[in-house]
């Protein structure tokens, strides 16, 4: 280490960081990190995200069940196919378009009539992931009895099912729906024998609802979606004076947010940005603590020698020699993990870590140049001399080793979380991860599950890794020839 790298200001430092293009990289991925992490805090207060992330409430119903980012859809645009986006249509909402409710009372009678029309326009080269319908019934005597009917482009109407609310709020799945699946099954054979074609795999309620009525129809690797208006038709009679129902239609699509959901319906955009200062706070904690509190114990252990100096070097030989990771396995079968419990696991597990004897080397080099012993000759105390002599002559050295740690931690966070480990309630990125291991998203083709938490930890470790690259040779100048 020469003397040049030790007397640098930070002004100098930073002045030096940025004329180096990989410092300045870093620098500019770090400081947009660390305000994308500010505007996660601020747009979405960490208890909104727990709450959200954990879904204590049922605010995913209404998006698709692992849908691909909206930026998919864009990409799928420029080579000719238009991936469908959810489509709603809610009776409870007077200005929206498509939407027609009719509600009347029979003359003479304690009854009423209902009808309800959604309509809507399917532009899309690809069908719908499932479609839903929510109803919100006011009643005090019978519950309402429902017609449910589908009409597709050109006219062609479809009666499904005869529906009756269990309750006051009620679903109806219609893609899983028994009886709907019956009645789709007979109408696409009938459609398919007129054509002198025999059915060879059932269709989904999904295909069979959206498909052009040809012959693609008779297998699923075939059949085409048709373009157009469609219809959703609802026919009631209700009972009572007071008695409404009011219902609410999701066709859901196959993209979703900036980056797509998960198999809970959750959007993935809260875990990727909340898992940023999470990663950042983990990271940065971790690292400085442990660099601080070794940096400590290396100091004194070089500077009083002795008895001090043999106990920290073999407490530190222990440490070295220590199996880290079943360590925190054996933490996390008697404990219940949190990111807190973790982060306090791995500084007690890397308090005397290797680093202690690389400063321990430069305390003892740096205890026997002349203006120390000048210092204990004018009375200096061992502690001004530890904290105003010495520390701040290893600290240029050690601060590219801590800045090079941060994605370290931020990975054995993530590595943690990978293997069940972590916390399982907060949104990180290696919980995202684990869940799309555990519900085999490669193997379903979820590709964007795993590549953009693994993207949003790689953006990371080279913020950092360029920044510790830049400042390990502003401090070895010798690195500069290299």
């Amino acid at each position: 280490m020469g003397a040049e790298g030790m007397e640098l200001g930070f002004k100098g430092v930073l002045k030096e960081l940025l004329a180096y293009k990989s410092g300045a990289l870093g620098v500019v991925i770090l400081v947009f990190l660390v305000a994308l992490s500010i505007y996660t805090v601020v747009a979405i207060p960490y208890d909104k995200a727990i709450k959200l992330w954990r879904g204590e409430e049922e605010v995913w119903i209404e998006n698709p069940r692992n849908a691909q980012p909206i930026w998919v859809k864009y990409w799928e645009y420029l080579r000719g196919r238009n991936l469908p986006e959810t489509i709603k249509r809610d009776t409870s909402d007077s200005k929206q378009y498509g939407v027609y409710k009719s509600l009347r009372a029979i003359p003479g009678t304690n009854l009423k009539r209902l009808y309800i029309e959604f309509s809507f326009k399917y532009e899309y080269d690809d069908f719908p992931s499932e479609i839903n319908i929510f109803f919100s019934s006011k009643f005090n005597e019978s519950a309402p009895i429902l017609r449910i009917a589908w009409e597709k482009p050109g006219g062609n109407k479809i009666e499904l099912l005869d529906f009756i609310p269990r309750d006051k709020y009620d679903r109806l799945y219609l893609s899983i729906e028994h009886d709907v699946l019956k009645v789709l099954r007979s109408y696409v054979e009938e459609k398919l024998y007129a054509l002198g074609k025999n059915p060879e795999v059932p269709l989904s309620v999904e295909k069979a609802l959206f498909a052009v009525e040809d012959e693609s129809m008779s297998s699923s690797l075939t059949v085409k979606p048709l373009k157009g208006t469609y219809k959703l038709i609802i026919e009631g009679l209700l009972f009572g004076k007071d008695s409404d129902v009011d219902a609410r239609l999701i066709i859901y699509g196959k993209v979703y947010g900036m980056c797509g959901t998960d198999h809970l319906r959750r959007d993935l955009t809260i875990a990727m940005l909340w898992g940023l200062p999470i990663a950042l706070s983990f990271g940065l904690i971790a690292s400085l603590t442990i660099t601080f509190l070794q940096l400590i114990i290396a100091t004194i252990s070089g500077y009083y020698g002795g008895w001090i100096d043999a106990l920290i070097q073999r407490l530190t030989e222990l440490y070295m020699i220590l199996p880290f990771l079943p360590f925190l396995i054996m933490i996390a079968a008697f404990y219940k993990l949190d990111i807190w419990v973790i982060l306090a696991a791995i500084i007690i597990l890397n308090i005397f870590g290797g680093g202690i004897k690389s400063t321990r080397a430069l305390v003892m080099q740096i205890k026997e140049y002349p203006y120390i012993e000048a210092a204990r000759a004018y009375g200096a105390s061992s502690k001004r001399i530890v904290l105003l002599y010495i520390i701040p002559k290893i600290l240029p050295p050690v601060i590219p080793g801590l800045i090079g740690a941060v994605p370290g931690y931020v990975f054995l966070e993530a590595a943690l979380s990978l293997l069940g480990l972590g916390d399982p309630f907060l949104p990180t990125w290696g919980k995202v991860i684990n869940d799309s291991y555990r519900w085999g998203a490669l193997y379903k083709g979820y590709y964007y599950w795993v590549l953009q938490p693994s993207f949003m930890l790689i953006l990371t470790a080279f913020a950092f890794a360029f920044i510790g690259f830049a400042l390990d040779k502003i401090v070895n100048p010798k690195l500069r020839e290299i």
